[in-house]
């Protein structure tokens, strides 16, 4: 069963611009701006009340289609909230006998693990870019990543995470690791 025309809106929050160009997103806010880029969705996308609404609209399309038209608004509002707030993900190293020691270099775009289960091998890990990280003022052990983008920002938390694992042992026992504690 087809729907004729589906129709879905978001609120443009305060004191923040957005831009729409041929379903070319560019948001930009207190902490920088952001561009997204749906030109492979077949939708319509436009500023409505004056720009203080965008509106994403969809034609005969089947249900499992029409679920991206609320994707496409969920993206939409990720992007004003980065460039309101910015997204911030907590990484706590997890050890039970050698003790991890994490470094951040280069201004906070770049750590460096050593010492990951007694290993001497230093694991180099770069952030994506717009996203910094930083040391914990409060909690030992833990890393503080921010940024704009959340899919930048939760990228790079899946790069330290992933830079971690433990090989050959069984991981049930084994639980070393640098894990994605809180995010949001």
């Amino acid at each position: 069963m087809r729907t004729l025309c589906q129709e879905e809106s978001i609120k443009v929050p305060k004191g923040v611009k957005i831009t729409i160009k041929s379903k070319m997103v560019e948001v930009s806010g207190k902490h920088g701006s952001l561009k997204r880029n749906f030109k492979h969705l077949p939708i319509e996308l436009w500023l409505a009340n004056g720009g203080k609404e965008v509106k994403a609209r969809m034609y005969f399309a089947k249900s499992k289609q029409l679920s991206m038209l609320r994707s496409v608004c969920s993206h939409i509002s990720n992007l004003f909230d980065g460039v309101e707030k910015k997204f911030q993900y907590n990484m706590r190293l997890v050890y039970a006998h050698f003790p991890i020691n994490a470094n951040i270099v280069n201004g906070g775009k770049t750590v460096e693990i050593r010492n990951f289960l007694g290993e001497k091998i230093v694991r180099t890990v770069h952030m994506l870019p717009g996203v910094t990280i930083e040391k914990s003022a409060s909690t030992k052990d833990e890393l503080v990543l921010s940024g704009a983008d959340i899919e930048l920002t939760g990228r790079s938390a899946a790069l330290i995470h992933q830079s971690c694992l433990v090989k050959d042992k069984d991981i049930r026992k084994f639980l070393d690791g640098i894990y994605v504690s809180s995010h949001g």
